[in-house]
């Protein structure tokens, strides 16, 4: 391979055609040993030309006025020659692989498969999650400080399963992180149903796993889960520890966290009464999934507990911060090859107009010679 500059300038003109930026980059050759092959077409006039026999001509009488009318047609038979030699060299420019090396660019490696299933249930509409003297709902608060997390995950595919009566993949596996934060701040309480399908979550998320690494796009050794709920499982075809099993035969690991504050203060005509709004949740199963899975069960009362469990699974799943230097590479071969094909269609194109032409003029003055011998 070699590089060519002064190709390099030709592209200029024509950089924001192919979308490239030549000022930065390099034009190089994948086979140019092709351009020996250059003066093959010269063989056509060095080898000797095949014997002509000699006939008897014809005398037609009007031929005078057939080449005055075909003179103009069999004048342009140099373009024929010129179009074979453009031709000839875009086909040799296409062959030799031409392609545009760009700039380096620095890419983080990956570092996990990561997704992300969130109970909106409607037990997630409960107000307890104190923030700046008022109470907002689980759900609002997870979308904030999950959203951020999701954000941080540079190097890692991202995904999101949301549960409720059933579970539903919203977001596959994608580098994309951009768009997992926007699709769980989308997320609306019932949209899954009322209740929670925390078995169903889990297998959903073994289940979509296993099909990314069977594809082999780009996907990593290291499966993580964050499941997060506030409740106990209700629905679903699957129980929450037989999924499990499903997950640790998959060699996922799976970080629990379970949502909710302890005491609630409730106002009502009596007076008011502190009650658990946190009663349902299932912490052991919850800890169980963890443990099963080499992983670990944490307990958000708060949106500062919640952004601190996250804080801590950055350090258990830390950020990929290597990176993997590249030079990205756009092939250009198609352009010189389409070149040969526009040629080859205006050839075509060019030689019935002249067979046409010729046969015009032909007619013509075989009509004007009857014309004449009729008078």
């Amino acid at each position: 391979m070699f590089d060519s500059t002064l190709l390099l300038a030709w592209l200029e003109p024509v950089q924001d055609l192919l979308g490239l930026d030549v000022s930065v980059g390099e034009l190089q050759w994948l086979w140019p040993w092709v351009f020996w092959l250059l003066p093959l077409p010269l063989l056509g006039y060095l080898l000797p030309a095949a014997r002509s026999h000699q006939q008897q001509a014809v005398a037609v009488p009007f031929w005078a006025d057939v080449s005055e009318g075909t003179s103009a047609a069999q004048g342009t038979r140099w373009y024929w020659k010129l179009f074979a030699l453009l031709m000839w060299l875009a086909l040799l420019v296409s062959a030799a692989r031409p392609q545009y090396v760009g700039e380096i660019v620095q890419v983080p490696l990956t570092g996990r498969d990561l997704l992300l299933a969130v109970d909106i249930s409607g037990s997630m509409d409960t107000a307890d999650m104190p923030l700046a003297r008022e109470n907002i709902t689980r759900l609002t608060a997870v979308k904030a400080i999950a959203g951020e997390f999701i954000k941080r995950r540079s190097g890692d595919r991202t995904g999101l399963i949301l549960f409720g009566d059933r579970a539903y993949l919203q977001v596959p596996l994608t580098f994309d992180r951009s768009t997992t934060a926007t699709v769980l701040r989308d997320a609306e309480i019932g949209l899954a149903g009322k209740k929670t399908a925390i078995g169903d979550a889990i297998g959903l998320a073994v289940k979509r796993m296993r099909e990314s690494e069977e594809k082999a796009t780009g996907g990593s050794e290291e499966q993580v889960l964050i499941l997060l709920t506030d409740g106990a499982n209700s629905a679903g075809a699957l129980e929450p520890l037989q999924a499990t099993e499903f997950a640790e035969q998959a060699g996922m690991t799976i970080y629990t966290i379970g949502i909710g504050a302890d005491r609630l203060v409730v106002n009502s005509r009596r007076g008011s009464r502190v009650v658990n709004p946190s009663a349902d949740l299932d912490e052991k199963t919850l800890t169980d999934i963890a443990d099963r899975t080499g992983g670990r069960y944490f307990r958000a009362r708060d949106p500062q507990q919640l952004n601190q469990i996250y804080e801590v699974l950055d350090e258990l799943e830390p950020v990929a911060e290597d990176e993997e230097i590249i030079r990205p590479i756009t092939e250009l071969f198609h352009w010189p090859l389409g070149l040969v094909m526009a040629l080859t269609l205006l050839m075509a194109i060019g030689s019935g107009l002249i067979a046409w032409l010729q046969q015009y003029w032909a007619q013509r003055a075989a009509r004007k010679q009857q014309a004449v011998q009729h008078g």
